[in-house]
């Protein structure tokens, strides 16, 4: 069976080709409608758009670039996952890279004549950039940041409110009768932006109830990964006083690092020791304890860094210049499993 043509779309959808174009190209504005209609027919004739030809009448790849600072790290690999959907409702092909945070191959993105000229756009999650590392990268190829690292007035930047989240996780141990709370993850230099705000949400809880935290129960850690909540909970269990009542990890490996040193030493969770993750991966909802968390909206970061780049992808060579850059923000959610409120029964 011949693969369906731009026609064949058309056709289906009851639309001028030109109507599928710009819905499959993401270039100009399509009522709900006919969007509806022509992402219908593309799915029901397993469309898929001639890249080549594509690229060779408009001078675009029809790629887009995600880079990550870890792609072994759970939440950046369902990321991907959800940025590869979007991306292919634009007909668009996703290629993923990691910079493993290292600040000379994020810069190397950045240079117009460096990996990025590949492609039509970058999404870009930075661990180590400065706003000063910003002007190198190709003002025409569209730029988003994810995240809370260097935000600026030239490039789309989608994030959450870390803040609000922190303080939410914060505010759920207090709900519990936990007293004694600690945090895990703080980043007190200039590229820790993200973990400082969760560090500014976890005193806010404390504030909004007229205390103070303790600071010695404040764990800096560089990365994190399992090891780092299992050496932070480690240092917390030996503080003198006694442990914490209730940990706030930012971000899920560090809370089921945490949980293992807990169980380790004898103690329960969440009986002895409740703990609260950060990003809501799969693998928390199935390890024993499962895991309370904060739960990004994954899905809707993805839509909105995805169609940023179309969105300026459509506007290039308009009258004007570019289009101005925006701050985006996608919502977040508590979850909340046995790791705070224990087994059912």
């Amino acid at each position: 069976m011949a693969p369906a043509r731009l026609r064949d779309v058309a056709a289906r959808a009851g639309v001028s080709i030109r109507t599928v174009s710009n819905v499959v190209n993401g270039y100009a504005a399509v009522s709900n409608e006919k969007r509806a209609r022509v992402e219908e027919a593309v799915k029901a004739l397993s469309y898929r758009p001639n890249v080549l030809a594509r690229g060779l009448k408009s001078g675009r790849s029809g790629l887009i670039a995600l880079v990550v600072p870890e792609l072994d790290v759970p939440y950046f690999a369902e990321l991907a996952r959800s940025v590869v959907t979007v991306a292919r409702e634009y007909g668009y092909t996703v290629v993923i890279d990691q910079t493993d945070g290292e600040p000379d191959r994020e810069r190397e993105l950045l240079h117009r004549d460096g990996g990025a000229a590949l492609f039509d756009g970058v999404i870009l999650s930075p661990l180590a950039l400065t706003r000063d590392d910003l002007p190198a990268f190709d003002p025409a190829r569209p730029l988003v940041l994810l995240g809370e690292r260097v935000a600026d007035s030239t490039h789309d930047h989608v994030s959450i409110d870390n803040v609000e989240a922190a303080r939410l996780a914060t505010e759920h141990l207090f709900s519990i009768g936990r007293t004694r709370l600690a945090a895990i993850g703080d980043q007190p230099y200039e590229t820790g932006e993200t973990a400082q705000l969760r560090t500014a949400g976890f005193v806010l809880a404390h504030r909004n109830r007229g205390l103070e935290p303790d600071p010695a129960r404040v764990i800096p850690r560089q990365k994190f990964h399992f090891s780092d909540g299992a050496e932070a909970m480690k240092q917390l269990l030996e503080q003198p006083g006694g442990p914490p009542d209730g940990v706030f990890c930012f971000n899920d490996l560090v809370a089921m690092g945490a949980i293992r040193t807990i169980l380790d030493a004898g103690l329960r969770v969440p009986e002895d020791i409740a703990v609260v993750g950060f990003d809501d991966i799969e693998a928390g909802r199935y390890q024993t304890p499962s895991l309370t968390t904060i739960a990004p909206d994954r899905a809707r970061i993805a839509r909105l860094a995805v169609e940023s780049i179309m969105r300026h992808l459509g506007e290039a060579g308009k009258d004007g210049g570019p289009a101005a850059a925006v701050e985006l923000q996608a919502g977040h959610s508590l979850v909340i499993r046995e790791s705070t409120v224990g087994r059912a029964t």
